[in-house]
């Protein structure tokens, strides 16, 4: 059995709300849980900030996000980047664009892709509140799918096995 870390890369085009909640979440959980599972999230028109309604909701769930920033995906292309297990879109945006090509932990592998769409909490109707609502919803909803994906053997699946599993939770 391999102890190498699972790594994760949560999409979103702005990589300012969805995507960072899925980060945070999933390596809270995992943290929480003792599993080797690394996020990482990224866009491919990163904004460049962090929707504070997204950092209010994880720090309100008791989620650590010093060091959380908006990246490009560029930065999980080529050399140095983690290789990636499971590629996660979050977005509708997201899922139809043409990524670039992700190195998954064997050499010349690609990883897992799966979309889990939601719609975006920042727009929310009824102010600032009801945005407020909408990314706690949004963080409970991840965080719910993030939970059955860490009660995978990840360690052992191969990655057809983790495909199904991975919309099967998509469609929960």
């Amino acid at each position: 059995m391999s102890t190498q870390t699972t790594h994760v890369l949560i999409l979103c085009t702005h990589n300012s709300a969805r995507s960072v909640l899925a980060e945070g979440m999933l390596n809270h959980l995992a943290a929480r849980l003792g599993r080797d599972v690394r996020a990482h999230s990224a866009g491919s028109a990163p904004s460049g900030r962090l929707n504070p309604l997204a950092l209010e909701a994880l720090t309100e769930a008791g989620v650590d996000v010093s060091g959380y920033r908006s990246k490009s995906w560029d930065e999980f292309t080529g050399e140095g980047a983690p290789p990636l297990r499971i590629v996660i879109t979050v977005c509708d945006s997201a899922a139809q664009e043409a990524c670039p090509v992700f190195m998954g932990p064997a050499s010349g592998a690609s990883p897992v892709k799966v979309h889990w769409g939601y719609p975006d909490p920042s727009n929310a109707l009824g102010g600032d509140e009801g945005k407020r609502q909408a990314f706690e919803l949004t963080r409970q909803a991840i965080g719910y799918r993030m939970q059955q994906l860490l009660q995978l053997p990840l360690e052992t699946m191969d990655d057809a096995a983790l495909q199904s599993a991975l919309r099967t939770i998509g469609q929960n």
